[in-house]
């Protein structure tokens, strides 16, 4: 399994995966996750990968020269006008890859089972990013809804990401968050691990110069792994405890009333079996 999360911003964007793969608890391999494709002063394209690894390293390898028929002809990734024909030729592999490997692998029980964040900038257009599915269609984060994409062990990272993570957040805040998501996910999931990869774009530099490849010795996200925990066991502390009050308080727990009706089914004094 993995885990993968990518975010949008006002600033640029910010990828971050783990590098973990197994297929059984004494098959655990590392395999990365991210692919950059870049022409510098042209475009930044970046590829998250989850689910199959034959799948997605078959689609990875494929995106490099694959073409889609347009009006002005066959493009690709490297000559494509905008992110939208990029995020449609990553489809079109997966199709590829599916109408090749599909009937083999169903035959043999297994599902085709992949999921892509795809996102980057091109000359001339601002930065997109992208959810790719099984089936090769996709859809954008946009300014007016989510503004981040997760794949893989996407639940125990998520609640830090929707309470702080916005449009407007600085990229390197952005980073850090993706962070302590990836370091939630790590402490909870045991198929998601070390080393990761974090990438952050500055919008409109259309050069991938921050890439940075992180492990159990990096000094940062050490010091993640050990002070979230602890402030977060801090701010738990610092909450106050229910008060069990017939009263109506803000720090007391009111029971219902007689009108509510939502107590539950209890029963009392329930009669024993005979032996």
């Amino acid at each position: 399994m993995t885990y993968c999360v990518a975010m949008s911003l006002d600033g640029g964007l910010v990828f971050l995966s783990d590098s973990r793969t197994n297929a059984g608890l004494d098959q655990i391999s590392t395999f990365r996750k991210m692919t950059v494709y870049e022409k510098e002063g042209d475009r930044v394209m970046v590829l998250l990968a989850a689910g199959n690894l034959a799948l997605t390293q078959a689609v990875r390898q494929l995106l490099n020269g694959h073409t889609l028929e347009c009006d002005d002809g066959p493009v690709s990734i490297w000559n494509c006008k905008t992110m939208f024909d990029a995020a449609r030729i990553v489809g079109s592999a997966i199709r590829k890859v599916f109408e090749r490997d599909g009937d083999s692998l169903r035959k043999f029980g297994i599902e085709f089972n992949l999921n892509l964040i795809f996102g980057g900038q091109i000359k001339g257009e601002p930065t997109r990013l992208f959810n790719v599915y099984a089936a090769g269609n996709f859809v954008e984060a946009g300014e007016d809804g989510v503004c981040y994409f997760q794949i893989g062990e996407s639940k125990y990272g998520k609640p830090i990401i929707d309470r702080v993570v916005n449009r407007s957040t600085p990229l390197d805040q952005a980073a850090k968050c993706a962070l302590v998501s990836m370091d939630s996910t790590l402490k909870s999931n045991l198929s998601v691990g070390l080393p990761l990869d974090l990438l952050i774009y500055h919008a409109d530099t259309l050069h991938a110069q921050r890439i940075v490849h992180i492990d159990e010795h990096d000094p940062y996200f050490r010091m993640i792994r050990s002070s979230w925990g602890q402030r977060l066991r801090e701010v738990f502390e610092s909450i106050p405890n229910p008060v069990w009050d017939e009263t109506s308080s803000e720090s007391g727990l009111r029971p219902p009333s007689q009108h509510e009706q939502l107590n539950p089914i209890r029963k009392v004094n329930a009669p024993q079996q005979a032996s």
